[in-house]
């Protein structure tokens, strides 16, 4: 993400995912315990590049806001508040990186995961999301469940059509599709929320990658390349 301040002349790349040490236990007391520091404790993830005006570049990652926002330290914020522009990796509020990111993850016309996936590991996939389908109701929060988020049209809109997904793209589904994960959907990731604010204080935004960018180097992943990876955790 990239974000220009045209009175201050300040410019924040957030293009790196490098939020590491904002990556909370899921342990609550130790959560509480990293809650404690002090806001001029905690690392700033803002790189300052030395030019006149000056450029930062701010690293994010894909997890919902809420579970780091609480780290990301005061003058990463500030920085972004004065910004006028605001580049991101992709766009997430454009409906087309939306619908191409979906396109770009199925397989070629005709084919179908059955058909690429050996036939043990195809019968546990199905099995597995059997089984995250009839637990999915007990995952949901009741927060969720008064905003209208049920667990039949979140299953759908995260597994749905799996079957004709690229075996890269099921892996990282599968990945996402465990209690904790669910529990948080509903909330948008740091990129997205950064991008949300973004758009609602009116700033100039844009991206640094193109759709294609992303999918092309995961679709080129043959599935030995992909198994290493582990289909499930």
């Amino acid at each position: 993400m990239v974000v220009h301040n045209a009175g201050a002349g300040l410019l924040l790349n957030c293009v790196l995912l490098l939020l590491a040490e904002a990556k909370q236990s899921r342990d609550p007391a130790a959560s509480s315990c990293e809650l404690r520091r002090k806001q001029t404790e905690l690392n700033s993830f803002l790189w300052t590049i030395k030019r006149d005006p000056p450029s930062y570049f701010f690293g994010t990652i894909h997890v919902p806001y809420t579970r780091v926002w609480d780290f990301v330290p005061e003058n990463s914020k500030k920085a972004f508040q004065q910004s006028h522009i605001v580049y991101f990796e992709l766009d997430l509020t454009d409906p087309y990186t939306i619908s191409a990111l979906t396109s770009c993850q199925l397989l070629p016309q005709g084919e179908n995961l059955q058909d690429v996936l050996p036939r043990d590991i195809y019968r546990r996939l199905k099995r597995h999301l059997e089984y995250v389908k009839h637990m999915m109701p007990s995952w949901m929060t009741p927060d969720q469940r008064g905003k209208g988020l049920y667990a039949d049209y979140l299953f759908n809109a995260i597994a749905g059509n799996w079957e004709r997904k690229r075996p890269v793209w099921v892996m990282l589904m599968v990945n996402s599709l465990t209690e904790v994960d669910i529990k948080s959907r509903g909330v948008p990731v740091l990129d997205l929320y950064l991008a949300q604010e973004a758009e609602r204080l009116r700033k100039r935004t844009g991206a640094v990658e193109k759709v294609e960018e992303q999918c092309h180097p995961l679709n080129g992943l043959n599935f030995s390349q992909v198994s290493k990876l582990k289909l499930f955790k």
